[in-house]
């Protein structure tokens, strides 16, 4: 391994926040285990979040790098995934670990990892926990995805000489804020970094003036754009096309509180003119469900569950999608998709996705976490931007009643990613010189 850089020294609020985390694991594992094991977690891999490595390290070749990527749950880990396959093109003898901390990207990380990698639920971050990981894995570098800064074991991977780097890195306004509030610990943390890739120059301008070596901070795109398209139960969209039996459906995905009434309000407008049509609603949380369907009966409208295993129907108006990991196939089934997190300022949902599976993209106004993504694709032609249920519905009857419109819109988005996903070759270029990734081959 290389040896530690300097960097800024650690501050007494940090020594405070590892003496508290120590006390806090043991209530904190208690709780994450709890909701792993009502996931179906086994106990086994829920002793991974202390460190208790559930597998072997990977045998290595003299010179081969274990490189781990952190990302937080399936959006970050899939941007893992992207990097660790273009990584693998240029280090054919690295072996990889990925870790994450829900059931959710666990599954989904078992069936789209490749062989070189292997995946582990994060340690918490508490030193002893973070200390028998490191033990174990001893890796070589370490890539955290997103806004992953995790102060116990971002500093205990430095001082035993792991490289670490930062990529697609966000921070939120509020974030920002409270880190200015801890300037001393903000430039420690940062300065742990050997790189750090930004979503945009703002996140770029962000992290400089918290402390981060400009020489080290370089904007690069949003990560997520070269991700691969999500996996589709081709059975599971064969049975929901038979049920829909020709009639016309949009979507309204990844929704939150207090979005569900405008977008049923944007569909009670639309049956006007569209009797037949069906609405597909995916919310974020699917646990709301029940809150959902009483929404749904409110509004007038007719509904099954996913979850209720209750076949769609003609007379389904709206199909309440209450279940995990198939987005995949519920973007297969239409070219026109409303993206949620953004009538309401929380920040917004990632459009690639939506783009890969070759829909067009609807957005309200509040997509702040991606704000280097949508005003382009917006210009573009491929994403457009809705403000309340009448401008919603207006640009779903607009794409219904114009196939050749929503065509151009497809298209549009389709070339928009292609372009932004183009950005991972210089992304691994970086990586691997500043994590001196050449070195182990």
């Amino acid at each position: 391994m290389t040896k530690p850089q300097k960097t800024a020294p650690p501050t007494l609020l940090f020594h405070s926040y590892r003496a508290l985390t120590a006390l806090l694991a043991p209530l904190a594992y208690r709780r994450v285990s709890a909701k792993l094991a009502d996931q179906g977690v086994s106990t086994t891999r829920q002793r991974e979040r202390l460190g208790h490595a559930s597998q072997p390290r990977p045998d290595l070749d003299a010179g081969a790098a274990l490189i781990w990527f952190h990302g937080a749950s399936v959006g970050e880990s899939l941007a893992a995934i992207t990097l660790i396959k273009r990584l693998h093109r240029c280090l054919p003898e690295a072996r990889f670990l990925l870790t994450s901390g829900t059931a959710t990207s666990a599954e989904m990380a078992a069936k789209r990892l490749p062989d070189c990698a292997q995946h582990q639920f994060a340690p918490l971050d508490s030193q002893r926990a973070v200390t028998r990981f490191l033990s174990h894995w001893r890796p070589d570098a370490g890539i955290f995805v997103e806004s992953e800064l995790w102060p116990v074991t971002l500093s205990a991977a430095k001082a035993r000489g792991t490289r670490l780097a930062l990529v697609n890195a966000r921070l939120s306004a509020k974030s920002v804020a409270g880190w200015r509030k801890k300037l001393p610990t903000a430039r420690f943390v940062l300065g742990l970094f050997d790189l750090l890739l930004t979503q945009n120059k703002t996140v770029a301008r962000d992290l400089c003036a918290l402390g981060a070596n400009p020489e080290r901070v370089f904007p690069s795109g949003n990560l997520k754009a070269g991700a691969a398209a999500l996996p589709q139960n081709d059975d599971l969209v064969a049975e929901m096309k038979r049920g829909l039996a020709g009639r016309p459906l949009w979507i309204a995905s990844s929704t939150h509180n207090g979005e569900e009434e405008i977008v049923l309000a944007a569909h009670r407008a639309l049956l006007r003119d569209h009797p037949d049509l069906c609405l597909l609603l995916a919310p974020r949380h699917p646990e709301r469900a029940d809150e959902i369907a009483q929404e749904i009966a409110k509004a007038g409208l007719s509904s099954v569950k996913r979850s209720a295993g209750t076949a769609l129907t003609a007379n389904t108006q709206v199909y309440l999608a209450d279940t995990l990991g198939e987005l995949g196939s519920w973007y297969a089934l239409s070219p026109i998709v409303f993206l949620g997190g953004s009538l309401l300022p929380i920040g917004g949902h990632n459009p690639f996705e939506v783009a890969q599976a070759g829909a067009a993209v609807l957005t309200g106004p509040g997509y702040s976490n991606f704000i280097e993504t949508f005003p382009p694709m917006i210009k573009a032609g491929g994403a457009t931007e809705v403000s309340n249920a009448t401008d919603l519905a207006q640009a779903v009857d607009l794409w219904l009643t114009q196939p050749e419109r929503l065509q151009t819109a497809r298209t549009s988005a389709r070339t928009f990613i292609d372009v932004q996903s183009g950005q991972l070759d210089t992304v691994v270029e970086r990586l691997i010189q500043s994590l001196n990734l050449k070195q182990a081959i």
